[in-house]
């Protein structure tokens, strides 16, 4: 189901006298509409039936909500209009009607000439998200080719047994670029050798992806790292990124369905982030996973919001 935006979670400190360098987002956000101009789109998908279905932590469905009450205190330090797009809630156990609907939806934005941002949700997002995306390609694109890049402990690639759910999104993307002919383009970054058992491993080789693990992730082969990311993004007109917060370290991040036993820092995830960022390619961004019944003190929703902070000032440029 389709949910207007909530403007009245859009609220927080007043900086009058600083005027318009001292505007928060909660005080330059409005409701899209059609004839609104392209601009930085929030659009949340409410869902936690993928990760239900994965066995994992319920939760994640609270989270747009709460993600918007962390983004709204954020100061608005880049340019293009900001909007909230409202949600995409998933009803009852039925994720395809609400990821076709998410699909819809990021098409007709991108469409418009918006960057979606999407929140999640459990990473169930991606195969929507993904659905739009390759709509719009077909639309406006059909000769160009589309990376995925996923920061993420999980290679989220098991097979439906039957349906699909949160660990299942970039096969289901595998096999709709095969029925379709195109490309299956995909960079997980921060795979957890813990998170992934021999047969991910080996299906994702099988279907050409590329893994990073959270161990190549130090201080003294960043850099290395960096030319990886860099190296797949040269290869393709288009990057659709897709941020799992269960990647990061469970101190940083707890509010996941599946905290991380080691993860990676959040301050070698930042120069990665803006690899994928300064490409310019990016043509979607959604982060997923973040579960607020365990946060601490909001932690884990104001690590989230500051990543989205870093996607909306790096997008454009």
């Amino acid at each position: 189901m389709l949910q207007l935006a909530d403007m009245r979670l859009w609220s927080g400190r007043v900086d009058g006298e600083d005027g318009q360098a001292g505007k928060r987002w909660h005080q330059d956000i409005v409701p899209l509409h059609l004839d609104s101009p392209p601009g930085f789109s929030i659009l949340g998908f409410a869902s936690d039936e993928g990760v239900r279905r994965n066995k994992g932590r319920i939760g994640a469905a609270k989270g747009p909500r709460i993600l918007r009450l962390a983004l709204a205190n954020l100061p608005k330090t880049f340019s293009p209009p900001l909007y909230d797009a409202g949600n995409v809630r998933v009803e009852k156990d039925d994720l395809e009607s609400g990821q076709a609907m998410l699909g819809a939806r990021i098409t007709e934005l991108m469409s418009a000439g918006h960057f979606p941002m999407v929140l999640g949700g459990g990473h169930e997002i991606a195969y929507g998200s993904y659905q739009g995306i390759a709509r719009w390609m077909r639309e406006q694109h059909r000769d160009k080719t589309l990376g995925i890049i996923n920061f993420d402990a999980h290679l989220d690639i098991r097979l439906p047994a039957p349906q699909g759910s949160s660990g299942t999104p970039f096969y289901q993307i595998a096999e709709q670029c095969d029925l379709n002919g195109r490309p299956f383009n995909y960079l997980c970054v921060g795979a957890a050798a813990t998170a992934n058992t021999p047969a991910l491993y080996q299906r994702a080789e099988e279907l050409g992806a590329q893994v990073i693990s959270d161990r190549e992730i130090v201080p003294w082969r960043i850099e290395l790292v960096q030319r990886q990311i860099a190296d797949f993004i040269d290869r393709v007109d288009f990057v659709y990124l897709t941020i799992d917060l269960d990647f990061l370290p469970a101190a940083v991040m707890p509010a996941v369905s599946a905290p991380a036993g080691r993860g990676v820092a959040f301050e070698l995830f930042e120069p990665l982030l803006d690899t994928v960022l300064e490409s310019k390619k990016v043509c979607l961004a959604d982060i997923a996973e973040f579960n607020p019944y365990f946060d601490i003190e909001d932690h884990a929703a104001r690590t989230a919001a500051r990543v989205v902070f870093q996607i909306a000032n790096g997008i454009k440029g």
